[in-house]
């Protein structure tokens, strides 16, 4: 099979219908991807437990996700490059590999430092495979029905909220902390089968040259960053030796590199030139929101159940289920709203419900109903959901397919920093206004307070949303139905 062929009759007559083709590819780099995203929500839950059943305090075994967030923020960067050096597929199926392997020794590890060690290996798997999984799939769909295509990419961090939390609960009860990784195999046993029949062979044209110095400022800068944001929580604050130096050193390097890939230009490891893409850059600001608004929230909304319900880790998942079923809803519609008035209306309406849906989470006592909380939460969860697909999506208006790699390394940059970044600030707001909370009450007064500014990360997005593309002109013709015998082909 061969994705670069001509697009099939069916769509070329219904040139609002996603290619079958493409929707196989789709199927199968999800599958690889369900690996990855099932591993970072099933740990979310894990952290407690593990520090249990190792006899090690949390502020090490806290380092098994810290040290995941840094591979990721090293490696994703490079993809592009990685991707122009290797081909698409032959890079898939290694990151997938890398993951893989990464995942076994995680299972095999015998004490705390193993453990953090062998996901860092996880973490370089997995970096590499959220940039090419979006990189791949708008490569294929050529500037075609993004919104569609974005509700398809975005069905891994969908479903991960809804199941991954429940899976680690579930397995954490029942078994083995071992079985957390070992289920991460068969996603990749079976998404490395599918990626060898399914992707196609992308040979890698002339190996592009390196860009040393800025994979030297970027990456280190991006893990330095991102670091110092997953210290702020801690007693010392932002101001502490652990939070400043880092931050400081990772912004640096930081701008050092932007004054670096201006003069370099193209051939800088990711090109700056690209945020004069209105759409791309404004996406990304926006991403950056909505990621402290996601994982923000995913760090409030267990711990609001488990300290103040008195919920154990599997009953906090199922409270959680509601928000996950709600983002799945939103993929049905999303999208095609998308196509056919543009991001902006759409992202508009779903930041307004977002924040909306979180109002609520400020006023929370020790004694709200969790009903009325669950029913929040679904509308949240649509709200949520329908304003990634569209904002990842807009990044992608207007680049062209050379451009498609360096635009997806920049939005899931953007979106790890501000998920770490809302991670950070909303820990440290809700230590400093829980200190010395010894009752639910008090303890819940916590709770809203840092739910008061996760809804201030979503109102702000709104007013920014009116940067990002309005309706969208005609769909860009298909090169190779354009080279066809019919002129007219869509």
């Amino acid at each position: 099979m061969n994705a670069g062929a001509a697009q099939s009759p069916s769509v070329a007559a219904d040139p609002d219908r996603v290619d079958p083709v493409l929707r196989r590819m789709t199927f199968t780099l999800i599958i690889g991807a369900l690996a990855v995203i099932f591993d970072t929500t099933i740990m979310s839950v894990a952290i407690d437990d593990l520090a249990g059943r190792m006899h090690t305090p949390v502020a090490t075994i806290q380092w098994v996700s810290t040290a995941y967030l840094l591979a990721l923020a090293t490696v994703m960067p490079a993809v592009g490059w990685l991707q122009a050096a290797l081909g698409g597929k032959r890079l898939w199926i290694a990151a997938l590999g890398v993951f893989l392997a990464g995942s076994l020794l995680c299972a095999s590890a015998w004490n705390a430092p193993s453990l953090i060690a062998f996901r860092m290996v996880q973490g370089f798997g997995g970096g590499i495979m959220m940039v090419l999984m979006t990189t791949l799939i708008m490569q294929a769909a050529k500037g075609r029905n993004i919104g569609k295509v974005m509700s398809l990419i975005t069905v891994p961090t969908a479903l991960g909220p809804v199941v991954g939390p429940v899976i680690g609960g579930t397995i954490l009860h029942l078994g083995d902390w071992r079985w957390i990784f070992l289920f991460n195999v068969p996603f990749c046993v079976v998404g490395g089968y599918l990626a060898v029949r399914n992707l196609p062979q992308d040979r890698p044209g002339p190996r592009p040259r390196l860009d040393v110095v800025g994979m030297l400022l970027l990456s280190p800068g991006v893990a330095a960053v991102i670091y110092g944001l997953t210290r702020i929580g801690g007693s010392e604050g932002p101001a502490g030796l652990t939070a400043g130096p880092p931050l400081i050193v990772g912004l640096a390097l930081l701008l050092g590199y932007v004054g670096w890939a201006r003069r370099r230009g193209p051939d800088a490891l990711i090109d700056v030139r690209l945020f004069r893409h209105r759409a791309l850059a404004s996406s990304s600001v926006l991403v950056f929101l909505s990621g402290a608004a996601l994982y923000g929230t995913m760090l409030l909304l267990p711990l609001y159940w488990q300290q103040v319900r008195g919920q154990d880790a599997l009953g906090a998942a199922l409270l959680l289920i509601p928000q996950g079923v709600g983002t799945l809803i939103s993929r049905s519609f999303a999208g095609h709203y998308m196509d056919r008035f543009g991001p902006r209306p759409v992202a508009i309406a779903a930041f307004v419900l977002t924040c909306a849906a979180t109002l609520p989470f400020g006023f929370v006592t020790a004694s709200t109903s969790n009903t009325a909380l669950m029913a929040v939460l679904f509308v949240r969860g649509i709200g949520l959901g329908a304003a990634m697909i569209t904002i990842m999506g807009a990044a992608f208006v207007g680049l062209e397919p050379e451009e498609i790699p360096q635009g997806s390394g920049i939005s899931r940059v953007a979106q790890q920093i501000g998920g770490s970044a809302g991670t950070a600030l909303l820990a440290m707001i809700l230590q400093r206004t829980s200190t010395g909370a010894h009752t639910p009450a008090t303890l819940a007064s916590g709770f809203g307070n840092a739910f008061w500014w996760a809804t201030a990360f979503t109102a702000a997005a709104v007013p920014l949303c009116l940067l990002l593309p309005g309706r969208p002109g005609p769909q860009p013709q298909d090169r190779d139905a354009t080279s066809a015998e019919e002129p007219t082909g869509l």
